[in-house]
């Protein structure tokens, strides 16, 4: 074999040296298709090579944890590229010897050899080995005319073609298992960046993703033939777009005892000097064209501030702590308030400092706000509440955690 692969080197190392530009173009296109056939074929004679290494565990005698990771140190290839390398040389050995045969042959390619293989397996699960062995040959002859990830999506119906008895039933498998898979796999990552941007991540299931694309679509178009922004900036648009829409239907439910909204902090010395920058109540600094343009919109709340901190005027509506008084305890504590807590506001309950059934009242100079956990934590425990003489938040440590019971403030949600 080494004498034939050496012949073979060669051969390709003397078509590197070819004057390509002298062919005609009908040569050129045979020469491609040629290559392309070659290429195949060597990959069919290294997956029986990595297949055979494997087998007589090469990789444990020199000292490698697997087969994927001395591959990736011999072949210098990522640890999924060799993993699959491994995967589909066993699949091929083990259950697909038409597909091998085909590969070898060079009728078909790599990742078309990989999709035959799944879903041979999937047919042999479902019907048995002779409905396997039938499909070999219709999704080799399909390979012939499409490209992998539109065999794959064929190969999805291969059941019509050679076991249709069974064909329905696995179908309605296949879809319940792709169901349980999304409901399984859904989720949606807001990852906070420094600077007050989010990254948005996620997986969205099939519902979801057609409600998100209905409600998207026609906002995602471009303003007009000038319109200078790509198609990733007008889908951002288009989502907080269609958050402000939301909000302004007034349909949310509350959100820590209040409307959904957006609320704006500035000064009020700022605000009669035609504004300067402002604060969300999440935490990150805005311009101030920002500020002037959220001011605009009836759905924006604007809350003024004076140079101290302190809330002046968070609009009237209900008592309790809810509405005004809610949004004066994020404007002030900006998050849980206990000692190390990064919890931010709309994650915290008001907590009474003096508890209501004991007289406490229901103010601004009585409330802190805790996340769950520690609003678990002060109620069950020794640590004390009160507000120091600045107006914000301290905690008294019990005796035994500290004698001098020095008071602690959380430093994660300082105004800068």
């Amino acid at each position: 074999m080494m004498e034939r692969l050496a012949q073979a080197e060669a051969a390709v190392a003397d078509c590197l040296d070819a004057a390509t530009w002298a062919l005609p173009e009908h040569d050129l296109v045979a020469a491609l298709d040629a290559a392309h056939r070659l290429e195949q074929r060597l990959a069919a004679v290294r997956l029986a090579l990595v297949r055979e290494l494997d087998g007589r565990g090469t990789a444990g005698t020199q000292g490698a944890s697997s087969t994927a990771v001395w591959l990736r140190d011999r072949l210098r290839l990522s640890i999924p590229a060799a993993r699959r390398l491994v995967d589909l040389a066993a699949a091929l050995d083990v259950g697909a010897p038409g597909v091998r045969a085909a590969l070898a042959s060079g009728d078909i390619s790599v990742e078309q050899a990989r999709v035959i293989g799944d879903t041979v397996r999937t047919v042999h699960t479902a019907a048995g080995a002779e409905a396997a062995e039938k499909a070999v040959g219709v999704l080799v002859d399909w390979a012939g005319q499409f490209e992998p990830a539109l065999l794959r999506k064929l190969g999805t119906r291969v059941l019509d073609h050679v076991a249709p008895e069974v064909a329905d039933a696995a179908a309605r498998a296949a879809l319940d298992a792709e169901a349980r898979r999304a409901d399984r796999d859904r989720h949606v990552t807001l990852s906070e960046l420094r600077d007050g941007r989010l990254r948005l991540s996620g997986n969205l299931d099939a519902e979801a993703a057609g409600l998100l694309r209905a409600a998207l679509d026609p906002l995602t178009a471009p303003s007009g033939p000038d319109d200078p922004r790509c198609p990733g900036q007008r889908r951002h648009d288009a989502l907080a777009d269609l958050c402000r829409l939301a909000l302004r239907t007034g349909e949310l439910p509350e959100h820590g005892g209040e409307s959904a909204q957006v609320v704006v902090t500035t000064s009020f010395d700022v605000l009669a000097r035609q504004l300067s920058a402002g604060t969300l109540d999440t935490g990150p600094l805005v311009t101030p064209e920002t500020v002037r343009r959220l001011a605009c919109d009836a759905t924006i709340l604007p809350a003024v501030l004076g140079g101290s901190g302190q809330a002046l005027d968070v609009g009237r509506q209900r008592r309790l702590v809810t509405g005004p008084l809610r949004r004066a305890l994020v404007l002030r504590d900006r998050g849980c308030t206990f000692p190390g807590c990064d919890r931010p506001p709309r994650w915290c309950d008001a907590h009474h400092i003096r508890h209501w059934v004991d007289g406490g009242s229901t103010s601004l100079a009585n409330s802190v706000l805790l996340c769950a956990h520690h609003h678990r934590h002060v109620h069950r425990g020794d640590w004390t509440a009160r507000l120091s003489g600045d107006g914000h938040p301290e905690f008294v440590p019990p005796a035994w955690l500290d004698p001098d019971q020095i008071p602690r403030r959380n430093q994660y949600h300082r105004r800068t």
